[in-house]
């Protein structure tokens, strides 16, 4: 039987209610005022970890069942800190994703643009099992993968009709050309189409990026992807189990690095950055970040939970030592 949904609290019951569970509210109005902007949600998934651990485990999901008290020594502060961190974090993610996201779009235009100026509408120029092999299940059974792309795109199409971009090529082409396309495309359709071209294409790409393969390419894209929707929605990223995990290179002390926790991904992200912006400060930028980790007095946080590992400043990839 579902359990009766929790009542409705004003602002000043939620400060007491934390208040009664072992938080320290150093400064109410600001408290108060955080709450206000930012929601008792959301911020509680910054004092999760700031909760009492039971003894017992969630058998579902394998993990220590948290009491509703929180640990001594928890201060309100200590959680804007920790979401601040946070937000810092997850706009850094977004100015590389954007750089990134920009750059192998381009690369995907003029690599298929030269075969054909509608590579990304002709299945010939794509794999067959992204073009021909037709879904066997699920919402989109019968359709391929290039169908499914492709309703994407159309409705992409639609949303930017009145940009004169597109009115201009609508009025005067017999269609949009790939590298006009691109610019309808979000990071999901252009990961989506770069794992529906064929070998040799991917490859290609890959190589200009250090990648080990075309294949390891497209699941760094696939994972980054998830890191940018995580950024775009502003969910908490510090600390998030990623669940579209790419494949740890054999690279110099990447193999100490766990693919379920983000660092992983800024370093994917600091990896293709030296190519594309090789002048980018965006390194020393992270660093920064990472110094800022808040310190509670009670250590119910560590860095290690965002997956940075010891000594990675000094690492090639990082360039900072």
């Amino acid at each position: 039987m579902p359990r009766q949904q929790k009542p409705w609290i004003s602002l000043g019951q939620q400060l007491e209610l934390l208040t009664d569970r072992g938080m320290t509210i150093d400064e109410p109005e600001i408290a108060r005022s955080y709450l206000e902007k930012l929601g008792y949600y959301r911020l509680s998934g910054y004092w999760y970890p700031f909760r009492k651990i039971s003894t017992h485990f969630n058998q579902e999901l394998d993990i220590p069942i948290r009491y509703d008290e929180f640990i001594n020594g928890s201060h309100f502060r200590d959680i804007v800190d920790l979401y601040i961190f946070d937000k810092r974090l997850r706009l850094h993610a977004l100015d590389a994703l954007e750089r990134i996201e920009m750059a192998v779009r381009v690369d995907i235009a003029h690599l298929l643009g030269e075969i054909d100026c509608y590579a990304h509408e002709n299945p010939k120029c794509l794999h067959g099992r992204f073009s021909k092999q037709a879904k066997k299940k699920g919402p989109a059974k019968g359709k391929t993968e290039h169908q499914v792309w492709l309703e994407k795109y159309e409705r992409a199409i639609w949303r930017a009709r009145r940009e004169p971009f597109i009115e201009h090529y609508k009025k005067n082409y017999e269609g949009i050309p790939i590298w006009v396309a691109i610019e309808v495309w979000d990071f999901g359709m252009m990961s989506m189409l770069y794992s529906g071209m064929k070998v040799q294409h991917q490859d290609k790409i890959a190589e200009k990026y250090g990648a080990p393969s075309g294949h390891d390419f497209s699941k760094w894209l696939r994972s980054l992807n998830f890191i940018r929707n995580v950024c775009a929605h502003h969910s908490r990223l510090w600390n998030i189990n990623v669940l579209e995990r790419a494949p740890v290179p054999h690279y110099e002390h990447w193999q100490k690095i766990n693919n379920s926790r983000p660092f992983f991904y800024f370093c994917l992200m600091q990896k293709l950055l030296a190519v594309i912006s090789p002048n980018s400060t965006w390194n020393k930028r992270f660093d920064t970040i990472v110094e800022s980790f808040p310190e509670p007095e009670n250590n119910a946080i560590k860095i290690s939970e965002f997956g940075v590992v010891d000594n990675w400043e000094s690492w090639p990839v990082w360039g900072l030592k």
